[in-house]
């Protein structure tokens, strides 16, 4: 940010000097927020993409679990009948 400076003489009093400092801001502030407000948005979605696809990986595993444990219920099932 940068001050602006201004000195200014007055003609009818003489030895008298005003000093105005003029604050200004350059609006980088804003730019700044907006980007971070957008990585936490975008860092966000990708943390609930990555948990969702993670319970989805999760309940595959769980359901071919599952279609095994059936399938050898079945072969256990027809190893009893055969030898009886």
């Amino acid at each position: 940010m940068a001050d602006e400076y201004t000195t200014t003489t007055t003609p009818n009093q003489p030895g008298s000097t005003t000093t105005v400092i003029e604050r200004r801001g350059g609006g980088s502030g804003w730019a700044i927020a907006i980007v971070l407000l957008a990585a936490v948005l975008i860092g966000g979605y990708f943390l609930f993409a990555q948990g969702t696809a993670e319970s989805r990986k999760d309940n595959a595993v769980a359901g071919a679990a599952k279609s095994v444990e059936k399938a050898a219920d079945k072969v256990g099932g027809a190893v009893d009948g055969a030898t009886k």
